[in-house]
């Protein structure tokens, strides 16, 4: 089973935080859509596609007739198992009536929306489009359009945010009633707005933006815990919380294969991994030459897949299979996983649960240090 990774880096605006890649230029949508298409079959595979994610940017920026064009050659191409979870990001203010019913209708069974925090005023800060009622607006319409499976993103941990305030926020997703909730700490990413504007603050006396106290931060996530767990969901992942679990995200933690199409894209294998080139001008140019737009190619040797497991699967809460480990990488890995888990376990950071080894509710807060410990160098 493999997954298919579709990147739309449209945005109609792009938020001071952002990292991925992602392009204003709305203008080559229509060129970019048709470069997609062909890299789609310029990448057939026979291997059944079991997931679907359109992701960016913002794919629902794209027109309905462009959204029916990439699903009519997806499903030329590709053979789409029955059951195949599609996914497609959406930004809150995109989502109209007849746009609900229209991804309904190609069909996606799954919406993703950026929500980020329901302060309108920090919304705004972020220069995200959207307002808080309009989250709450565009779930409706797509329940109303029958779209049963609704995820909405959170971040915590903005500059100045108090503990009360996220706690505000927590409280609205739940009164959505959506099935899977993603919920991030604020990344100051290199190259974003946001940390140039963080960096002009630094040391002004009169500086107006800080940034949140760790201790802070960490019982903004033990409360996110808490609240969404007490209200059912399932903590499967570091930052994942679901009624329904996203199946393509899994994916990826399970080491599946996936083919990713478009600029910026990504592709794994199993025993290697490979992106397609950052830039919606060069990667149309590419494919219309006839050449496949990637831009380097990684061959995985027996040590980066054992990291790279670590590095996955110990962010799920099922964990890393013990026998899997074994089977794939022999004895010598098995041993050192153990050898090296020895110190968090003695801390109950980690623990061993029949055939797997995962992160304790304490080990949670300090995966980083704990992965670090277990790859192998």
């Amino acid at each position: 089973m493999t997954g298919l990774y579709i990147h739309i880096p449209f945005c109609k605006s792009r938020c001071i935080y952002c990292g991925f890649y992602s392009t204003t230029m709305g203008e080559m949508k229509d060129a970019y859509v048709d470069a997609l298409c062909q890299e789609m079959k310029m990448r057939k595979s026979d291997d059944e596609i079991a997931t679907i994610y359109l992701g960016g940017g913002t794919p629902s920026q794209l027109s309905p007739t462009q959204l029916q064009y990439i699903y009519n050659i997806i499903n030329k191409v590709y053979h789409v198992s029955d059951d195949a979870e599609i996914t497609m990001e959406c930004n809150p203010d995109d989502i109209t009536p007849e746009y609900a019913q229209l991804i309904r209708e190609l069909p996606i069974n799954r919406v993703s929306m950026g929500a980020q925090t329901f302060n309108d005023e920090t919304l705004r800060f972020l220069r995200r489009r959207h307002t808080s009622q309009q989250v709450k607006e565009a779930v409706s319409l797509l329940r109303n359009a029958g779209i049963n499976n609704i995820s909405i993103d959170l971040m915590f941990g903005f500059p100045n945010e108090t503990l009360e305030e996220w706690q505000n926020d927590i409280r609205e997703a739940l009164n959505l009633n959506v099935e899977h909730i993603s919920a991030y700490s604020l990344m100051y990413e290199e190259g974003t707005p946001l940390l140039r504007m963080m960096q002009q603050e630094e040391g002004k006396e009169d500086c107006k933006l800080h940034i949140i106290k760790e201790e802070t931060s960490l019982a903004m996530y033990e409360e996110l815990i808490n609240r969404l767990t007490a209200a059912g969901f399932t903590h499967y992942e570091i930052s994942n919380f679901g009624k329904i679990r996203s199946r393509h995200n899994s994916s990826y933690w399970q080491r599946l294969p996936y083919i990713g199409i478009g600029a910026a894209a990504h592709s794994y294998d199993q025993i290697s991994r490979w992106w397609n080139v950052a830039d919606v001008k060069k990667y149309i140019q590419l494919v219309n030459q006839g050449i496949l737009p990637t831009d380097e190619r990684e061959l995985l040797d027996l040590e980066t897949q054992y990291n790279d497991m670590v590095t996955t699967a110990l962010r799920t809460c099922e964990g890393i299979s013990l026998t899997l480990v074994k089977d794939l990488f022999g004895m010598e890995y098995h041993e050192y996983l153990l050898k090296n888990a020895e110190k968090s376990i003695a801390r109950h950071l980690l623990e061993i649960t029949g055939d797997h080894i995962h992160l304790t509710r304490e080990g949670l807060f300090i995966s980083d240090d704990i992965m670090s410990d277990l790859i192998h160098v």
